[in-house]
């Protein structure tokens, strides 16, 4: 069995397009193989197989692998909440929450947890793809690591760092991992990447053979922007896009980026429909008045996001944007703040507290600590719907008499206002499914929902594989997975 991680000189280099990249290029290859990441820190997560949570991240390198995700794919999961302490999740489900204090004394001490997840794993496969969460450099992070160069000398494990030339700096950036990290660290990496590229790779020549000077590694390829991976699942960040020129003739749909934000790539299908605009909005700017939808997205922490948007003046805009008659709809936090009261009696999300909500659905939630985690099918607006619930509570009251969708085990799912103006679901990724995103499109005049959004997705990987065969060394990655 193979295995190699990719490491990155700092967050955000693109080591989770890649690893999924390189996943489908050894799978158009007829290989078998997994994607693994130890430890991830994020408030996007996916349901398994196994009726678990893992990051979403590694559900699409799962996908690329045409693999089910599974919880051995993220066997250490952390959602930051409201209060500096994230929601521990271990093997899928909810361990418990960790403070900055504990962090990292508790995080070494879940490595056995990780290695026996590595281990299920490569025993399915021809080639484990890691990857690793911010930067090995991070020297003051080493001890008790479990995310880069504990879990790779523990499993003994090759890397390759990737290094992102779009920032800036990727020569230093390289070299001075290479300067900073435990020369038995050091000697795990087998070579480097440079990632996001833009124009003549040629230009770089000169200084890709610096860095295989003052390094000591080799060069494994320069990889030019991907744009393909603009049609990718949204990971742990929000490109806030510009509201459209209303002349353009696309409808506007905004979603407004609350602190704890969670599953926002609930949303991406929309961005790929021609008559429709996808509005990130950010703190500090009000909810453009011309949007024709207001989303209200998940939430790792309901209360406290509530709170937040009532801080920027969100409430404001969103019940002027009702009483222009225009729609709202709540996804699962978003849901649940559309309602009348959230209580939340035992401190789920931190500090016991019972707050009012829009009063936008005649429904209530009370928090708790049993979580919901399941696939669901079943039928919404009169279309077909796939997707899964991840959330704590319950949300009862008259408006649930009228629910938004009914799944397939008979029961009911959300609440929709008698007008169908408002709407929440605790039901993530609906909107994936063609038939339902036309369905809601029309209530504002827009033709759409013909794109399959799997097949779309499913494309974009294929082509960020050809562009990695053409552009990276991928036998030499081979050579070094089997050199262990």
């Amino acid at each position: 069995m193979a295995a190699v991680m990719l490491q990155g000189t700092g967050s955000d280099v693109g080591k989770s397009v890649l690893v999924a990249g390189l996943c489908r290029a050894f799978a158009n290859r007829g290989m078998v193989v997994r994607p693994f990441k130890p430890q991830n820190m994020s408030n996007n997560a996916a349901v398994t197989i196994d009726g678990g949570e893992i990051g979403r991240a590694q559900a699409l390198q799962a996908v690329a692998c045409r693999t089910p995700p599974h919880s051995d794919m993220n066997p250490v999961l952390l959602k930051p909440q409201a209060d500096r302490t994230s929601q521990l999740i271990v093997h899928g489900r909810v361990r418990g929450t960790l403070g900055s204090s504990n962090f990292r004394e508790a995080r070494g001490a879940l490595l056995t947890e990780v290695m026996q997840s590595y281990d299920r794993l490569r025993a399915q496969c021809d080639i484990v793809v890691v990857e690793g969460a911010g930067s090995p450099a991070e020297i003051n992070l080493r001890a008790g690591d479990i995310a880069n160069m504990g879990f790779a000398r523990a499993a003994n494990v090759p890397v390759i760092l990737v290094g992102d030339i779009d920032r800036g700096g990727v020569i230093a950036a390289v070299v001075g991992t290479r300067a900073v990290i435990d020369p038995d660290d050091a000697a795990l990496i087998r070579g480097f990447m440079i990632n996001k590229f833009r124009g003549d790779p040629a230009l770089f020549d000169d200084g890709y053979r610096e860095i295989e000077r003052r390094s000591g590694w080799p060069g494994l390829g320069v990889i030019p922007w991907l744009s393909a991976a603009a049609r990718l699942p949204s990971e742990d960040a929000v490109i806030l896009e510009r509201p459209a020129d209303p002349r353009d003739g696309r409808r506007m749909i905004a979603c407004p980026i609350l602190p704890r934000i969670s599953n926002f790539d609930d949303l991406d299908p929309f961005k790929l429909e021609p008559g429709v605009e996808m509005v990130m909005v950010p703190p500090g700017r009000p909810i453009p008045a011309e949007a024709a939808i207001i989303v209200l997205p998940g939430s790792k922490a309901t209360i406290a996001d509530l709170g937040a948007l009532r801080a920027e003046g969100w409430d404001i805009d969103i019940l002027a944007h009702h009483r222009r008659g225009g729609m709202i709809v709540g996804l699962c936090g978003g849901y649940q703040m559309l309602g009348q009261r959230i209580a939340d009696p035992l401190g789920i999300e931190g500090v016991a507290d019972d707050v009012a909500g829009l009063g936008l659905l005649d429904v209530e939630t009370t928090l708790s600590p049993a979580k919901t985690l399941r696939h669901v099918t079943g039928t919404a607006l009169g279309a077909a719907l796939e997707g899964y619930e991840m959330h704590m509570g319950e949300t009862h009251g008259p408006g649930t008499t009228q629910p938004f969708a009914m799944v397939a085990d008979g029961a009911s799912d959300g609440a929709i206002s008698r007008d169908q103006r408002v709407m929440g679901s605790y039901i993530h990724g609906l909107f994936a499914s063609a038939e339902l995103r036309r369905a809601l499109l029309a209530h504002i005049g827009v033709t759409g929902g013909a794109r399959d959004h799997a097949a779309d997705v499913d494309a974009a990987l294929d082509d960020i594989a050809a562009e990695l065969a053409v552009h990276v060394n991928l036998d030499a990655i081979l050579e070094i997975a089997r050199m262990r």
